[in-house]
């Protein structure tokens, strides 16, 4: 928020932020809003009652909107914070180094758990390092070959998929970390069942189609990580759109 403090601190750094969601609400119905205060035609207001009215009314309601929305935005300035460290890093190593990389994590961690744990955990570690590893060189290249609609659409959920999946993997390998891993799976499916899958009777399908056991793990949090993904990438660009990363 550079622009921001040197205006004099954090609360002309959020003053600053909400002026420009608000004028970019106002600019989804009426002309001239972003640059009102750079251009000399200055920012477009109505002349007519009616147009006054309309103008004030979803004035008062862009205020709402932007109250509401403004802690997302500040949620997306941290998560765009750390994504910006991850891809100059990616970007450094390119994707054979982002290959090896987690190749050589991975293989350290398969190497420990070769020399501690049995077969079914030296399996679980390299299972999960199998999944972290391709998941990871996917949201690489779907970041670097796309523009930010590509990013939002593919390379956010890979990047959750890399974090939510290894677990999952490894526990069908590890009969100590299934006892962790599938009871708390059991637990959230039932949750999004009985409260966020009602719509048309998804939940319904769901429960009498598949039953949770073995790979349908698996699914079911590669199913919660896009979504998640695509949550991420909204916040991401409400963070770049309020305040571009140029500034």
């Amino acid at each position: 928020m550079a622009r921001g403090t040197s205006q004099g601190g954090l609360v002309d750094a959020i003053r600053y932020d909400l002026r420009r969601l608000h004028d970019g609400w106002m600019a989804l119905y009426f002309p001239r809003q972003r640059t009102g205060e750079h251009s000399v035609l200055g920012k477009w207001t109505p002349q007519s009652t009616a147009g006054t009215v309309a103008y004030r009314s979803l004035g008062a309601l862009g205020a709402l909107v932007v109250g509401l929305l403004y802690p997302f935005v500040l949620f997306g300035f941290a998560i765009r914070y750390q994504t910006r460290r991850i891809d100059r890093t990616a970007a450094s190593l390119g994707v054979l180094g982002v290959v090896v990389l987690s190749l050589v994590v991975w293989g350290a961690l398969t190497a420990v758990a070769w020399r501690r744990f049995s077969d079914a955990g030296v399996i679980a570690v390299a299972a999960s390092g199998g999944v972290a590893t391709v998941a990871a060189v996917l949201a690489y290249l779907t970041s670097r070959f796309g523009g930010r609609f590509t990013t939002v659409l593919f390379a956010y959920p890979f990047g959750m998929t890399a974090i939510f999946l290894p677990p999952v993997v490894a526990a069908l390998y590890s009969p100590a970390l299934s006892e962790v891993v599938f009871p708390n799976s059991e637990s959230i499916a039932v949750w999004l069942l009985d409260y966020v899958l009602t719509y048309r009777n998804v939940d319904e399908y769901l429960r009498s189609r598949y039953d949770l056991e073995g790979l349908a793990y698996v699914g079911m949090w590669f199913g919660i990580a896009v979504p998640v993904g695509w949550v991420v990438g909204f916040f991401v660009s409400l963070a770049n759109l309020v305040r571009p990363e140029s500034e």
